[in-house]
């Protein structure tokens, strides 16, 4: 029995002198989701399709569900599928077409029951019978969702799945894709330029730079590494706060009568304190601890260096 449901060792893509994807190993658990991330030119595409045999590896192996991509690729793919907001569709079709042409290549059983249902789950079975040329980004990018898991997919690669989506859908999805996770053990490798949805969905990371593989872990480990938190002062005395933060050496900017400080957690009680001690006061107050966002940006800083 397969102990992943996919399994990359030392994938490699060059172009030419340029190493595109430099030599990454990493797996999928079943009823994992994985976030793949990095800066722009990281990788995460060239990736992808690699991942879905659209382009082919210098060096390095895939396998899912124990087998060899290589060597399986047909059987494989009818067990996947993938979904993207920069992928397009025949513009002519519409709705319905587009989705029997797709159960009829997987070779869906009782396809009709099939289309309706993932229709309903993201509300678009209204449109139906609208052409492909006449939807807005949202509602394109839900078709893109429907067509993707019309197959029961084991595993789902989902590049920006809610990037063209208003918050409330966006929300929607989320939740469909947990009960996905938690219902049939789908996994899911999600790219994502949201933070916070990457932090809310997934149980591990991946951060690619320059085609390489400079952290993992899970999104709560990941943020853990960073000591400091941000303050936010608002206060009607400025010049009594600036004064007591320069004659104690604490750092900070100021933005008229807001003040930030980056503090490491520990000390921040201590700092409130010194404050409480000099009569210093404040109107409102906010602390933030570093989240996923943070973390993001300083690890692709590091990696720049």
């Amino acid at each position: 029995m397969y102990k992943n449901v996919l399994e990359v060792k030392n994938l490699t893509k060059k172009f030419g002198n340029f190493t595109a994807v430099d030599n990454t190993s990493f797996e999928i658990r079943e009823g994992e989701i994985l976030g793949l991330l990095g800066p722009n030119g990281a990788g995460k595409t060239t990736t992808i399709q690699m991942l879905l045999g659209i382009m082919h590896q210098s060096n390095g192996e895939i396998n899912y569900f124990g087998t060899s991509f290589k060597k399986h690729r047909s059987a494989i793919l009818k067990r996947i599928n993938f979904s993207s907001a920069y992928i397009d569709l025949p513009k002519l079709l519409t709705i319905d077409e587009v989705l029997k042409v797709f159960a009829y290549l997987y070779e869906i059983p009782d396809k009709e029951k099939r289309i309706n249902k993932l229709l309903k789950e993201f509300e678009i079975e209204h449109l139906r019978k609208k052409a492909i040329h006449t939807l807005s980004a949202g509602e394109r990018a839900r078709l893109l969702l429907t067509k993707a898991f019309i197959n029961y997919p084991e595993i789902i690669l989902l590049d920006e799945p809610t990037s063209s989506l208003d918050p409330e859908i966006a929300v929607k999805i989320r939740g469909f894709l947990k009960k996905e996770k938690k219902e049939y053990g789908v996994s899911i490798l999600l790219t994502s330029h949201n933070m916070q949805e990457v932090e809310e969905m997934c149980d591990r990371i991946i951060v690619l730079h320059h085609g390489k593989i400079i952290a993992e872990n899970s999104p709560h480990n990941l943020t853990k590494t960073l000591s400091n938190s941000r303050i936010e002062l608002i206060v009607e005395n400025k010049l009594e706060l600036e004064n007591f933060l320069k004659n104690n050496n604490i750092k900070f900017q100021r933005d008229n009568s807001i003040f930030t400080i980056d503090i490491k957690e520990k000390h921040i009680s201590k700092l409130l304190a010194q404050m409480a001690a000099e009569k210093i006061e404040y109107q409102d107050i906010s602390i933030n601890k570093p989240d996923l966002e943070d973390y993001f940006l300083d690890v692709i800083e590091r990696g720049n260096k």
